[in-house]
């Protein structure tokens, strides 16, 4: 197992900045996904730490060795694509041997770890066929295997399972879960799926623009989002905004916006962020699991329900705000019903007009 250091590195191709001034620390035998919407960096980085591209600035260490020099061979990575890469006219068996072949490691030794790494990934029975004989579940597999058996301090995977159906991408999260319990290698996960990176993750980096946003567990992620922009990505549905401003004229904090009024709950912000008798613009953000349908609070007008069998759903017009609840699917809704809606005190997240950034304590 290595660490992996990301000292402020640069990535530019002519006038653009791909990656800017990003520093991060993987840790050994960690999980760690990058995540972000496509263009943020996230493929741009992990070929800089395979050696496929090379920084305009900064230093990329993987274990105690800077490694911005060294050809992706010298580096002790083991890479798994997108599109599996597996060699069409070779068997199971020879794709996962092949990189052994390519160290000149001994025929009883590669027999060996490609057994190993056939009984790891449950490939026992397929070790003959074709990789045109094989479900897309099975050559990721069969790719995965092929990184196995090069032994690597670390793994890098570039959106392995974007190509899969939904219930096989969840069948093969489930999977590598279990697989790096029982390596334990450090590995890097790139994805643009919250999903992914939410379930199989110790710590996500949130890019965007090639920026680090937050670099966080994914409950800090989710609960504690770093700014407007992680605040949004992250979740789904995604969070609902509405513009105002914090009010503390009579010494209480109220936000006001969006024909919306009520009082900030004590501890939510800071001591001394707006001072008596001031104003504050924000915008205010919440979840739709904390948003209440009841016989109190705001009257808003349903738009859309959209029940999803374990839940439902609702697009509501709150004063001409357009607000996502999620509610159980015992609530029975329809479009045009008048409802009253309250949130949760305790769950409203603050973040400041200007860039975005979270307010809350």
């Amino acid at each position: 197992m290595s660490e992996v250091h990301i000292n402020h590195v640069y990535k530019r191709f002519g006038d653009v900045t791909a990656v800017d001034d990003l520093s991060l620390l993987f840790k050994a035998g960690e999980f760690v996904s990058v995540l972000g919407p496509s263009g943020c960096g996230k493929t741009t980085l992990l070929r800089m730490l395979a050696g496929l591209e090379t920084p305009s600035a900064g230093e990329i260490s993987i274990g105690d060795k800077v490694v911005n020099d060294l050809p992706p061979g010298s580096r002790d990575i083991a890479m798994v694509f997108q599109t599996y890469a597996l060699y069409p006219h070779m068997t199971v068996r020879g794709n996962i041997e092949y990189p052994l072949k390519k160290r000149r490691t001994p025929k009883a030794e590669r027999a060996v770890k490609v057994k190993d790494a056939a009984e790891l990934l449950q490939l026992e029975e397929l070790l003959d066929r074709k990789p045109r004989q094989l479900s897309g579940g099975q050559q990721q597999r069969v790719a995965l295997g092929r990184a196995l058996v090069r032994d690597p301090a670390v793994f890098l995977l570039d959106e392995p399972l974007s190509n899969l159906d939904a219930k096989l991408r969840a069948h093969m999260r489930a999977e590598l879960i279990q697989l790096h319990e029982r390596i334990g290698k450090t590995m890097v996960y790139v994805t643009h799926d919250q999903l992914e990176a939410m379930t199989m993750s110790h710590r996500i980096a949130v890019l965007r623009f090639g920026v680090l946003q937050q670099f966080a567990s994914p409950d800090e992620v989710y609960r504690k989002p770093a700014n407007e922009f992680v605040a949004g990505f992250i979740g789904t549905p995604s969070m609902n905004f509405i513009a105002g401003e914090i009010d503390n004229s009579d010494g209480k904090l109220t936000f006001c916006g969006g024909g919306v009024a009520l009082s900030v709950q004590a501890g939510l912000l800071p001591d001394g962020l707006i001072a008596d008798g001031d104003k504050f613009l924000v915008k205010m953000g919440f979840r739709p699991e904390d948003i209440f349908i009841g016989d109190q609070g705001d009257d808003a007008l349903v738009s859309v329900v959209e029940p999803t069998g374990h839940e439902v759903i609702v697009l509501i017009d709150l004063n001409g705000n357009e607000v996502v609840a999620r509610v159980n699917p015992d609530v029975r809704l329809k479009a045009g019903d008048k409802v009253k809606l309250r949130f949760r005190p305790d769950k409203l997240h603050f973040f400041g007009t200007k860039e975005g950034i979270r307010l809350n304590v």
